[in-house]
């Protein structure tokens, strides 16, 4: 007997709850989806099976209402595994903040295992006024594994107007995806994109580190935004340059 794909949605909602805290009318999720609220208020997203598997189609919905405040952190990495006939699975993400609001979305990283094929991709729609902090990693194979196939786009729109739209391809099938001009022999890339209306994102900046562990700029976009990336050798080192960032960022 075959497995049948799985097809999940999750779904949170957060609210201003008028005495300066922030309730979560909805917070459902079903299947490998499921969140739960932290005793710190935050939401943490729990995966409940094995799961992107190819052919699976999840998706995780999103809204933070005028004035509240919204942290969605992960309880573990999500691996996406090889499926029963070779189908990419789709992992769709839609994001809305509203005026006054603030969303920290940071996840744990997506691990490309070898033989998955995964298309991931993150919407995002700010008010002119909402804050946003969010995350995005990818780590290329479990320890000493090539990787399989992954895609992800990050857009987002800041008061209806494209602020940041980004493609990255890794994997068998992404041409020349390890080749010196893209990752080279780095296997963990990432970001960190910082929207927060009343902040100058100041100029480029490359931060100093050694090579060996990788690489890391501050690159300031029209919002006004400023976008983390990094390139590392391993997971650990990739959030260590992504911090590192985001830190310089604040001083600045």
């Amino acid at each position: 007997m075959t497995a049948r794909a799985v097809a999940a949605v999750a779904r949170i909602r957060a609210v201003a709850d008028g005495h300066g805290g922030t309730a979560l009318p909805v917070l459902a999720g079903d299947g490998p989806l499921a969140v739960r609220r932290t005793r710190g208020g935050a939401v943490s997203l729990v995966g409940a099976m094995s799961a992107p598997l190819g052919g699976d189609r999840l998706r995780i919905e999103a809204e933070v209402g005028q004035g509240a405040r919204l942290v969605v952190v992960a309880a573990a990495a999500t691996v996406a595994l090889p499926g029963r006939n070779g189908e990419t699975a789709t992992y769709d993400i839609r994001l809305t903040v509203a005026d006054g609001a603030s969303l920290e979305w940071l996840p744990e990283p997506v691990i490309s295992a070898r033989g998955s094929s995964l298309r991931m991709t993150t919407h995002v729609e700010l008010a002119p006024t909402a804050r946003l902090l969010l995350r995005d990693e990818q780590i290329l194979g479990r320890h000493a594994e090539p990787p399989g196939d992954l895609t992800t786009r990050l857009t987002v729109h800041r008061g209806g107007r494209p602020l940041f739209d980004q493609e990255l391809s890794f994997g068998p099938a992404a041409p020349a995806w390890s080749g010196p001009a893209v990752l080279g022999p780095y296997r963990a890339a990432g970001q960190l994109l910082l929207v927060e209306p009343e902040r100058d994102p100041g100029t480029p900046l490359l931060l100093p580190g050694e090579p060996a562990d990788g690489r890391a700029a501050l690159a300031p976009l029209a919002g006004p935004a400023l976008l983390v990336t990094a390139v590392a050798a391993d997971g650990l080192r990739l959030r260590r340059l992504l911090d590192q960032g985001l830190s310089a960022s604040r001083n600045r």
